[in-house]
């Protein structure tokens, strides 16, 4: 059991710190954004897949209760092969870390879960405010698309079952009818890929766990990500050149062309649009996402190693 604690230590360490690191250096994730986020997904996967693993080989060797519910129905030879007998004092602290770190997520999780829902509650009140006229069922009320009254352009997707398109009358003003069609299907395509779930994963694991640099970069790219590959989305429908001036169009005014950090990401999208980088070809493509798949099988085959090779 010690040097299936270690392995998955070693597995983990290396998924959370200079893995990461590399990949928010590399250039291939802005030409696949799907795969990029896939291949992260698996990194997150990974890591808290080893850390289950070690807190139940620690729990069940400190505690006889949990060894005789994880063991009951292996034969003898595999919890002999796992040697839970004896559990040294440094087993017992780290099944200690690693239980109050499951807490600790669980609560995370589940905070941004009820804050997510907060704002989203205090959202459709707002919306509710801005058009009186709306039945009490929003959004299921007025359909996937509702139209507010705004002068400044806006165009975004509030979660729901279904979720609920907005787009304000200064956006149906300013964009010419292919660039409108090129914000909602940008919208669509987010609302489609479910990526407010992977947004609150990734917020929640990096308030939890701010210095650990696989949560941090994970929430960081993932915000970058979803964007590009709704683009993606949009380009391919309505074309490269019609996505970016849409997108010019409906974020002029919050200064899309500037240099500051909180506008440099559309700075960014747009420059995509207008060069679109190479993409990777079917095969590579094909190739990263199967051994970013495999990668989270690596410390289920290390905790299940001792006990396959005392099977007869």
């Amino acid at each position: 059991m010690t040097y299936c604690l270690l392995l998955l230590s070693v597995v983990a360490v290396t998924a959370a710190v200079p893995v990461p690191r590399l990949l928010t250096r590399a250039k291939w994730p802005e030409r696949e954004p799907v795969v990029a986020l896939w291949v992260w997904q698996c990194l997150v996967a990974t890591v808290l897949l080893c850390c289950v693993a070690a807190l139940a080989l620690g729990a069940a060797a400190v505690f006889g209760t949990v060894r005789a519910q994880l063991f009951a129905p292996a034969p003898p030879a595999v919890t002999a092969a796992y040697d839970l007998s004896h559990a040294s004092p440094w087993t017992t602290v780290i099944t200690v870390l690693l239980a109050c770190g499951a807490a600790w997520t669980t609560a995370m999780l589940a905070r941004e879960l009820v804050e997510a829902r907060r704002r989203r509650a205090g959202a459709r009140a707002h919306l509710r405010d801005r058009a009186p006229d709306l039945p009490a069922g929003l959004p299921e009320g007025r359909g996937p698309l509702l139209v507010l009254e705004e002068e400044y352009p806006d165009a975004w997707w509030m979660p729901g079952s279904p979720p609920q398109l907005i787009v304000t009358t200064g956006a149906l003003q300013r964009l010419t009818d292919h660039q409108l069609d090129a914000v909602l299907t940008h919208e669509r395509g987010h609302a489609r890929a479910r990526h407010d779930w992977l947004l609150h994963l990734s917020a929640a694991l990096a308030a939890g766990f701010p210095r650990v640099p696989l949560f941090a970069h994970f929430c960081e790219q993932t915000h970058r990500l979803v964007e590009l590959s709704a683009d993606d989305t949009a380009s391919r429908r309505c074309g490269h050149l019609t996505t970016a001036l849409a997108l010019i169009e409906l974020n002029q005014h919050r200064g899309v062309l500037s240099c500051s950090s909180s506008h440099r990401l559309l700075g960014e999208r747009v420059d995509r649009l207008l060069e679109p980088p190479p993409r990777l070809d079917r095969r590579h493509r094909a190739l990263t996402t199967a051994a970013a798949a495999l990668v989270p099988l690596v410390p289920l085959l290390i905790t299940f190693a001792p006990g396959l090779t005392a099977l007869p």
